[in-house]
């Protein structure tokens, strides 16, 4: 079952700039200064959270300086700022490292005029999906796009097969396609999920216009979308558990695993296991038999 997305049509790529100054701006705004041990005086707060002087205070770094950086201007920015930041911040692993992404961005050199490749999946990593017969399991690639899935996945979520290619996309399926919220129980924890993600990518790759492409039409068509992205959350989840609503067996509570290929590590293989004896066993036992 393997399948290409369609090329989608180049956008201009995603403004690194602007979106290193609305992540410092945003994380700032969520601190209090209880939250980092300073002195508040019961005074009339103009700004939400930390001011740029607190900020900076904490931080050990001029409010020039810092000031600068929260404008977008991260060059030459040196790695122990950032730490000191960062801590500031209070910032998880996930959050440090896309802000490292955002400041201090890989160099690279793209012909002009190029493009990104078509995602695709090894054969045999797709006979490995299909060898899974009790498990619903897919593989996913950057911008969430849907590269491989085995029959069970097509079962639980969606058939993605009878999809036009563009639309196999998480995101896309997740915020545009309304069945999706009777699929997860917990539709909002999904959709903050996948926007992290797409976040994630987009701070590793910020001049991939398909990436801009993608986001600018899901900001143009959903208005839970342009919420959550407007919130910049950024983190990695490698397991936990999700429950789902199916027509026909009901409510399926399943344990989630995402492993990351060694050989290439933008794609994501994440598989969906039922608890041993659970009615939930039963319930995929009966899905795969339909």
């Amino acid at each position: 079952m393997e399948h290409l997305p369609e090329r989608a049509t180049a956008e201009p790529a995603l403004d690194r700039r602007a979106e290193l100054s609305e992540f410092l701006r945003n994380r700032r705004a969520r601190l209090k200064p209880d939250d980092v041990g300073l002195p508040d005086f019961g005074r009339h707060r103009r700004v939400p959270g930390l001011r740029r002087e607190e900020l900076a205070q904490l931080a050990g770094v001029s409010v020039a300086y810092y000031t600068r950086l929260e404008q977008g201007n991260g060059r030459n920015v040196s790695v122990e700022v950032l730490d000191s930041i960062a801590r500031a911040l209070r910032l998880s692993d996930a959050e440090y490292s896309h802000l490292t992404r955002l400041a201090k961005p890989r160099s690279h050199k793209k012909r002009r005029g190029a493009t990104c490749p078509d995602p695709q999946i090894r054969p045999a990593l797709q006979r490995f999906l299909d060898s899974m017969e009790g498990v619903p399991a897919y593989v996913a690639g950057r911008r969430s796009d849907v590269l491989g899935w085995n029959a069970l996945a097509a079962a639980l979520f969606t058939d993605w097969g009878a999809l036009a290619a563009r639309e196999r996309n998480w995101a896309r399926w997740v915020f545009l396609e309304p069945r999706s919220r009777e699929v997860f129980v917990e539709w909002e924890g999904k959709a903050t999920d996948v926007v992290s993600s797409l976040r994630m990518d987009a701070g590793c790759h910020p001049d991939d216009p398909l990436m801009a492409a993608l986001v600018g039409e899901l900001a143009l068509r959903s208005a839970d979308f342009r919420r959550l992205w407007a919130a910049h959350d950024v983190k990695e989840k490698g397991h936990g558990v999700k429950r789902f609503r199916h027509p026909l067996v009901g409510e399926l509570s399943l344990a989630y695993e995402v492993f990351r290929p060694v050989d290439d590590p933008e794609l994501l293989l994440i598989t969906y296991h039922p608890e041993p004896g659970s009615p939930s066993e039963e319930a995929l036992r009966v899905l795969a038999g339909i």
